[in-house]
């Protein structure tokens, strides 16, 4: 009997060790297999094979809207780029452009800290380049509601109308010669006063011999230099060894001394506005207290977005006008066309009114026909993950830097018949709009971090543009034969502008 029980006793206890290693093998296979499926899930976007230490650095080249759109074709919408140290993921699609800036807006709405935005925007406290947070929400609805509303684009009509009045008067001076004109400049000193006169309350060029239009332009170029530390955090000595922290601080410390005085000066009048209406300097100045709807801003808060004013808009403007006559002189029946249509608007008045301007719809067409064909950021404002986010079935860590490429969104054959040419008559009964809304059409972005000036831009642009057209006809210079010569190479920047200024000879429309 005793063996009898010690053999059971031995049974159950074989038994029981056989029932725990079959539930260790079964957990173990259970595990193996979650792994494998989150391996799956975790795969990373392609990526082009990369070099050692720079990554893929040298496949950005000079132009890299262009260079990233050459690279999309071969490895898709999405594309992983190892640039130094960094994870930088390129999206080149409408619908993964859409799942960025809508369906994961709120985890890919941040922004990468660089060198340059970090010293020349008071440590990030501006609009563009703040890091998504509680202060970035709030500075940016301040600046929609005060700064760039409908109602604030409306009330600096006159400055418009006085600028561009400047202008038509400064060219037709220049008719009396017949000789050609180098219009890129005159555009971009027509729209650098307009801005500089809502924001600042003086004018770029007749101001301090120019002084601040060149410092301001200085500044933009520094924002998109090149900077060791940004790709190589470990060699950030370099930037300092080359001398390139110097000269952010230079140019830093040239416009700091600038707007504190500024700052001051208005302080000094105790918001006594002696212009026909608040700048952007009085309406920031109102929120320098505590105030239950903003912030408590200080000097440095309110520099910071004085700055990003003038980031925006400086250039932007003009290098899209600038390619917008570009493509019309090229296109000749188009110019025709657009013009027919503004001068038949305006008729035989003495000016161009602002209302005339909702009756060209044509016109319209060619604006957006020109900023989807030359987005003036090609590669918008860098954004950043807050988080490990999945998109398009590829897993993109948190801290991401992500480029999202309008220029390559924009010329999509799925989209965009013949989309190398210049055919505004695309948009005519056309819903398409650049609203944020339809991602095949981003040249001002979407989502939270959408380009909130874009009210400002176009008011700007379209009466421009129509008063160029109605007082002038324009052709090319006699040393041009074909439209086709004109030279439209472009330089990279924050905007990207024609390498070659225009030079085009103005004759007066007389009706």
């Amino acid at each position: 009997m005793a063996l009898v029980t010690n053999l059971l006793k031995e049974l159950n206890m074989s038994t029981l060790s056989n029932l725990f290693l079959l539930f260790v093998l079964l957990l173990t296979i259970f595990m193996l297999f979650s792994i494998f499926r989150s391996g799956e899930k975790l795969k990373s976007p392609p990526s082009p094979t990369r070099l050692p230490i720079i990554g893929n650095l040298h496949q950005l080249g000079t132009l890299p809207h262009r260079s990233l759109h050459t690279l999309s074709k071969k490895y898709g919408p999405l594309m992983l780029l190892h640039l130094g140290q960094s994870l930088t993921l390129v999206v080149s699609s409408a619908d993964m452009a859409k799942e960025i800036m809508k369906t994961h807006d709120s985890v890919c709405c941040s922004r990468p800290n660089f060198t340059a935005t970090n010293i020349l925007l008071y440590g990030c406290k501006d609009i563009g380049f703040s890091p998504y947070g509680e202060y970035w929400r709030k500075v940016r609805k301040l600046c929609v509601v005060e700064l760039l509303t409908l109602k604030r684009v409306q009330e600096f009509l006159y400055v418009r109308e006085e600028e561009i009045s400047e202008l038509v008067k400064t060219i037709s001076k220049e008719c009396l010669s017949e000789s050609p004109i180098d219009l890129s400049a005159m555009l971009m000193k027509t729209s650098n006063n307009i801005l500089s006169r809502c924001v600042i309350g003086k004018r770029f060029v007749e101001e301090n011999d120019n002084w601040f239009g060149e410092a301001s332009r200085r500044l933009t170029d520094q924002i998109m230099s090149f900077s060791v530390g940004d790709f190589f955090p470990s060699l950030r000595w370099i930037d300092n060894l080359r001398g390139f922290i110097a000269r952010l601080k230079a140019t830093s410390a040239e416009l700091d001394g600038f707007f504190d005085q500024l700052i001051e000066e208005r302080k000094a009048t105790k918001g006594e506005c002696k212009l026909k209406t608040r700048d952007f300097v009085d309406i920031l100045l109102k929120y320098g207290k505590d105030d239950a709807l903003y912030l408590n801003l200080t000097q440095d808060n309110l520099k910071a977005i004085l700055q990003d004013m003038f980031i925006a808009g400086s250039d932007s403007t003009s290098s899209a006008l600038e390619w917008l006559m570009a493509e019309l002189v090229r296109n000749p029946n188009v110019m025709e066309k657009v013009q027919q249509e503004v001068r038949r608007v305006v008729g035989q008045k003495a000016k161009v009114d602002v209302d005339d301007i909702n009756r060209m719809d044509f016109l319209k067409c060619v604006i957006k026909e020109t900023l989807r064909l030359h987005p003036i950021a090609p590669l918008l404002l860098p954004r950043e993950t807050i988080e490990g986010v999945t998109l398009g079935g590829y897993y993109i860590p948190a801290k991401t830097r992500v480029l999202i490429n309008a220029f390559a969104i924009q010329r999509d054959p799925k989209f965009w018949d013949k989309p190398e040419e210049f055919l505004p008559d695309r948009f005519e009964e056309n819903s398409i709009d650049f609203n944020g809304q339809d991602f095949q059409f981003i040249p001002f972005g979407g989502g939270r971090r959408q380009c909130p000036g874009q009210a400002f831009a176009m008011a700007t642009m379209e009466y421009e543009v129509a008063n160029l057209l109605y007082w002038f006809d324009w052709k090319l210079p006699s040393d041009t034969i074909l439209a086709e010569a004109v030279d439209m190479s472009e330089v990279y920047g924050l905007a990207v502008h024609k390498k070659a200024h225009l030079r085009l000879v103005p004759i007066p429309f007389s009706s």
